[in-house]
């Protein structure tokens, strides 16, 4: 990655606009922060200067990893293969229990990171073997330009992309965004607006405006992560009504992967998520009718492996990343029963090369 990064046609954000006293409106989140000249958003890398709302980290990263596709977590888009990931810094939300928080609060963080081309990623990426780059580690919605020119570059070469989000931005740039990538994974960090504003200094709206536009308006395969906090989101008609939701707003194929949580940033008295109330969540969802209902941060067999809703045969058996045993069949239906499993599986793994099962047991 030794060629310098390409610069935006324009130096300028298309999402701002100036408000005829001397500042702009940054439009890419609802935040819609209020700057004047010299000022930077609440993210940290996107500022007013030169007359115009500017990212300010354009062609700069944080470093890159190959990591497998389901860390993401995606579990049913190209499972078994390798994701570029990368990201930026600075951070369009506020989350108390943030894992990332020293690239998400860092100040003035394009001086600290290194320099890296759209066109370098892709190429890197297919180098590597890597079917898909991952915008991650950092939410692209505030590094959108730079995230959109990185997914072009990766088309052209073959190369899918995917966005790990918390889903908070404006219509406009939401649109423009998602019309470049090929899967996302959505942070529905809970299911109240209390939540958001007192641990995320957000709302919830614009997060369920994103999950719906994803779903009924574009191509990109979407799956969800809630990450499950004690005494905070954990309460089972939190999770009930979180879970009807998905189901009644955006179907029961969509997979939800409730992870748990692990103290840290701000939030380092809280205990950890006891694997019984991840458990408790996945029943309530299955309840629901949610087909795909996956367990993670612990080790869970069972809830993390692929189950067939025709006729609950094992599809797909995964031990943390690593995949065990494999029945689909080339047209990603159930060997047993040929119900269609949702997802883009793409290449399924060699005929020739032995599937190890874990373990033997019923959903």
């Amino acid at each position: 990655m030794e060629d310098p990064p390409r610069p935006p046609e324009s130096a300028a954000a298309p999402f701002w606009r100036p408000l005829g006293d001397g500042r702009a409106e940054c439009g890419i989140c609802p935040r819609r922060c209020r700057l004047r000249p010299g000022q930077r958003g609440y993210c940290r890398i996107r500022g007013y200067q030169d007359g115009a709302v500017a990212l300010l980290a354009y062609g700069r990263t944080t470093g890159v990893q190959v990591d497998p596709i389901e860390k993401k977590p995606l579990f049913h888009f190209l499972p078994g293969t390798a994701a570029l990931s990368f990201g930026s810094a600075g951070c369009n939300l506020g989350c108390r229990f943030c894992q990332n928080w020293n690239l998400s609060r860092s100040r003035a963080p394009e001086s600290a990171l290194a320099r890296a081309a759209p066109e370098s990623l892709a190429r890197l990426a297919r180098e590597r073997g890597c079917r898909s780059v991952a915008f991650t580690y950092n939410d692209p919605v505030i590094f959108h330009e730079y995230a959109v020119d990185t997914a072009q570059a990766c088309h052209a070469m073959g190369v899918a992309t995917v966005a790990v989000s918390a889903g908070y931005q404006c219509p406009e740039p939401r649109e423009a965004f998602y019309r470049h990538m090929d899967a996302a994974n959505i942070d529905l960090k809970g299911f109240t607006d209390a939540f958001y504003r007192r641990l995320c200094g957000a709302r919830l709206q614009p997060v369920l405006e994103t999950l719906q536009f994803i779903r009924r308006h574009t191509r990109t395969w979407l799956e969800i992560t809630t990450l499950v906090i004690p005494g905070e989101n954990d309460s089972p008609a939190e999770l009930d009504a979180l879970t009807a939701w998905i189901a009644g707003q955006l179907g029961v194929d969509v997979p939800l992967h409730f992870s748990a949580f692990h103290p840290d940033w701000l939030m380092q008295d809280t205990p950890p998520t006891p694997p019984a109330t991840l458990r408790e969540a996945r029943r309530i969802a299955r309840s629901n009718g949610l087909r795909y209902v996956y367990v993670g941060n612990v080790r869970d067999l069972e809830g993390s492996s692929t189950w067939c809703h025709g006729c609950g045969s094992l599809l797909i058996e995964r031990d943390g990343y690593r995949l065990g045993a494999w029945r689909l069949t080339p047209q990603g239906a159930c060997a047993q029963c040929g119900a269609p499993c949702p997802g883009v599986f793409g290449q399924l793994p060699p005929p020739s090369q032995p599937q190890p099962c874990f373990f033997q047991a019923p959903p």
